[in-house]
């Protein structure tokens, strides 16, 4: 399943309304307050990378008080590999 985290920076003190309006986005599957560089981290899974993008650019994107985006996608498969398994 297609999957992004996107890293959200927004206007100082608008953190709480922004995460409300994040959750009722489409394909929004977490959204979590973060210390750091940014202010918000957001999980974004839909059946296709055209809904994950469209669910970035044309509905958080158009949010007020967002200063600027960081998205991170997931590269499908990779994980699952046993080349890459953490546990053996």
């Amino acid at each position: 399943m297609p999957t992004a985290y996107v890293l959200i920076n927004c206007e100082l003190g608008e953190e709480d309304e922004i995460i409300r309006t994040l959750k009722t986005l489409p394909s929004v599957n977490e959204v979590n307050g973060i210390y750091g560089a940014h202010d918000i981290l957001v999980k974004i899974q839909a059946d296709s990378m055209d809904k994950v993008r469209e669910t970035i650019t044309w509905h958080m994107r158009k949010i007020d008080r967002i200063k600027s985006t960081l998205t991170l996608v997931v590269i499908e498969g990779q994980a699952n590999n046993t080349k890459y398994d953490i546990r053996r």
